[in-house]
């Protein structure tokens, strides 16, 4: 009798202390639940409130803010607070954590520089952006000195690899975004491709990168999806190479375009196929809808680059912010930030 009680109370112990196999590191967290989390989401929904009316009245012609611009600012608005909350407790440290804090104030400080016109005001205004995005990249560099002098291995450093890179593009994004509004013309580069280097870095860059991190994270811990890993490294490195290749060669840019358009597309098949494995009904549904929005997104990418290489003006950037723009922004970057995000807090 009594090793009978004995082998079930050790069983219920194993079973207290026992990790859950499919998400281990998030597991222990309690991301959405705690009041970091609320003011992530509360801001993150106060931003998209701010960007809706600007694109009301940018239709309205009151607001004399493009398509392009108003694609930019939902970066700030929306998706950078949602990615600092999604990777939250992976490296970063106090900069990252300060960043959270004046991540408001310098979104709001993004959407007057937006609204100035182009010239030394504008440009002064949006360094208040640039503040946020280079505190982000100290702790980026920071914790990726630290995955990289520690011998970890597998998933884990995978993971805050993708993390620590997704960082460090926002600071190239923010810096595009102050030569944009002071009007500079780096290396002979003309706009809009000024601010279209921000819009890259802060979603095929921060976005995505943040949210293939989380995948890997959730695939490895189900020991599942083993090719996952060198995608990973491609979509977080890949998008320097592309923005490098508007400076080199249109022949790099469009081979590094095909490449990161191919890799995003591998990233989907897993964000799919690890979504239908969520325990969390909502999130399944927002994580599948967010690979087939970057499926179509990265199709309309690779036409694009090869179209651009040849010539031809089949697609513009006004076509591609209104069509590929739209689908990676909201489709994929918004709602797969979003579907990891429930699935975490309903695991914690």
């Amino acid at each position: 009798m009594k090793t009978t009680e004995t082998t079930e109370t050790t069983v219920q112990i194993s079973r207290e202390n026992e990790i859950p196999r499919s998400f281990p590191p998030l597991s222990r967290l309690r991301l959405g639940r705690d009041d970091n989390g609320s003011r992530a989401r509360g801001w993150a929904t106060a931003g998209a409130a701010v960007w809706a009316g600007m694109a009301v009245l940018a239709r309205m012609g009151v607001a004399r803010v493009g398509a392009l611009e108003l694609l930019f600012l939902f970066a700030p608005l929306v998706i950078v607070p949602l990615g600092m909350e999604l990777g939250r407790g992976i490296g970063g440290g106090w900069c990252e954590e300060l960043a959270r804090r004046l991540q408001p104030a310098g979104a709001a400080l993004a959407v007057v520089a937006i609204w100035l016109p182009p010239g030394p005001r504008a440009a002064i205004v949006s360094a208040g952006w640039m503040v946020i995005c280079l505190l982000m990249a100290g702790g980026g560099v920071v914790s990726l000195v630290r995955t990289l002098w520690r011998d970890a291995g597998g998933g884990a450093r995978a993971t805050a690899i993708a993390i620590s890179i997704a960082r460090i593009d926002l600071v190239v994004g923010g810096t595009w975004l102050v030569a944009s509004r002071l009007g500079m013309r780096p290396m002979g580069i003309q706009e809009p491709i000024g601010l279209l280097t921000a819009v890259h870095f802060h979603f095929a860059g921060f976005a995505t990168a943040t949210i293939a991190a989380r995948t890997l994270q959730f695939a490895e811990g189900r020991g599942e999806y083993r090719w996952l890993k060198p995608v990973v490294g491609l979509v977080a490195g890949l998008p320097i190479v592309v923005a490098v290749g508007f400076v080199v060669s249109p022949a790099v840019k469009m081979v590094a375009a095909i490449l990161f358009s191919a890799s995003v597309a591998g990233l989907a098949i897993a964000v799919r196929a690890c979504g239908r494995e969520a325990e969390n009904a909502t999130a399944r549904v927002l994580l599948e809808v967010a690979a087939g929005a970057v499926f179509a997104s990265m199709v309309l990418s690779a036409a694009y680059a090869v179209a651009n290489f040849a010539g031809s003006d089949v697609l513009t950037i006004p076509q591609m912010a209104r069509t590929h723009g739209i689908l990676n922004a909201v489709g994929f970057c918004l709602l797969g930030i979003l579907g990891w995000l429930v699935e975490w807090g309903g695991r914690a």
